[in-house]
């Protein structure tokens, strides 16, 4: 994995594209594709909400602005809802049976970042306030509610066996979705936390919801369970691989990319990939961080750090080789999901498709 650097210094990890034949361009539309077809009917579930809930979830998706205005936000990069759909197709099926698997996909993931904001106290998000800072707390939490539960109607009301098989899909990928979030919050709290319980913690928070994002579309196409878990592997392993870029740039991402703070994990003292792996290394650099950590989660003042002390953190974690193992982790997850398509019968395009997505999830800057 080669290592370019942004304006700050952010680690953007590079792979080899898996199919050279596909492209950014094509990429861009298999993103704009799952989003196309995937909005109406999330737009239609969103209306569905009584007010204000409806109106604060449109603020949230980025369809009005905070005075209620028609708006052209940033709605994600909709990962997801292009992997429900190309799921579908790798089953066989047209990509429009995928959609509503996306829609559920994608509202069970905007629920967890409602809730997400509101813990972790960030302010920012797509480069404009959070729902909870905007409408408060209060709506923050039942509108992540209501979406958890239209992502469940979504699916049940389509009757038919392989909904029902979808549903549970989604039903255990939101459990561990929670215990990752839990998992997380606890870290924040104790002065060290394995590498093996950090890859634990995140394989539930965001690789169980890849990972149904991308057999959820497979499985209402009338694909059997030996297909839908190997995609489930693929899905499973690139949100781990997402996940190190996120840890990557949630400390040294430009702000302007991500639309988050600068040094934004260190602020809420997460324990990512880059800190527990720093911790691990053992060394000069990686006691000198433990012993700052551990003062730092007894102090009254940490809210009141400069730039400097935090930069100072960050380059502690960088010269313990956090950052290094973290890029590198993202490159051997990147792997591990191609190798799981090798197991499943589908159209080269489709696989080339999805190797084509994996490559874009481990190279962003946002």
């Amino acid at each position: 994995m080669s290592v370019s650097t942004g304006t700050r210094g952010e680690t953007v990890p590079t792979v080899p594209p898996g199919n050279p034949a596909v492209d950014t361009a094509d990429v861009s539309a298999l993103l704009e594709r799952g989003r196309t077809l995937s909005t109406p009917v999330l737009r239609a579930a969103v209306d569905r909400l009584a007010s204000p809930m409806d109106t604060v979830a449109a603020y949230h998706f980025g369809w009005i602005d905070a005075q209620g205005n028609p708006a052209d936000g940033d709605g994600g990069k909709a990962v997801r809802p292009a992997l429900a759909l190309l799921s579908a197709e790798a089953a066989g099926a047209a990509p429009e049976v995928g959609v509503p698997g996306a829609v559920a996909v994608e509202l069970v993931h905007n629920f967890s970042l409602l809730h997400d904001d509101l813990m972790d106290g960030d302010e920012q998000r797509r480069h404009r306030d959070t729902v909870w800072k905007v409408h408060g707390p209060a709506q923050a939490i039942l509108v992540g509610d209501a979406l958890f539960a239209l992502a469940n109607e979504i699916l049940l009301e389509i009757g038919t066996v392989e909904a029902g098989r979808a549903t549970r899909r989604l039903t255990t990928a939101s459990r561990k979705l929670i215990d990752g979030q839990a998992q997380d919050i606890s870290y924040e709290h104790r002065e060290r936390v394995t590498v093996e319980e950090c890859l634990e913690m995140e394989g539930n928070k965001t690789g169980a919801l890849l990972a149904c994002a991308v057999s959820i579309g497979a499985v209402l196409g009338g694909a059997d369970d030996r297909t839908a878990d190997k995609l489930e592997e693929y899905g499973y392993h690139l949100g781990l691989a997402f996940q190190a870029v996120d840890d990557l740039l949630g400390i040294w991402g430009d702000p302007e990319s991500t639309g988050k703070q600068t040094w934004s994990d260190l602020r809420q003292r997460k324990k990512s990939l880059p800190v527990v792996a720093a911790l691990a290394a053992g060394g000069e650099a990686s006691e000198r961080l433990g012993e700052l950590l551990a003062a730092d989660a007894k102090s009254n003042e940490f809210d009141s750090f400069s730039e400097e002390e935090f930069a100072f953190r960050a380059a502690l974690i960088e010269e313990a080789g956090g950052r290094e193992w973290t890029s590198q982790e993202a490159r051997r997850q990147h792997a591990v999901a191609i190798a799981a398509l090798d197991e499943v019968d589908m159209p080269a395009r489709v696989r080339a498709q999805l190797v084509a997505l994996a490559d874009f999830v481990v190279v962003r800057k946002r």
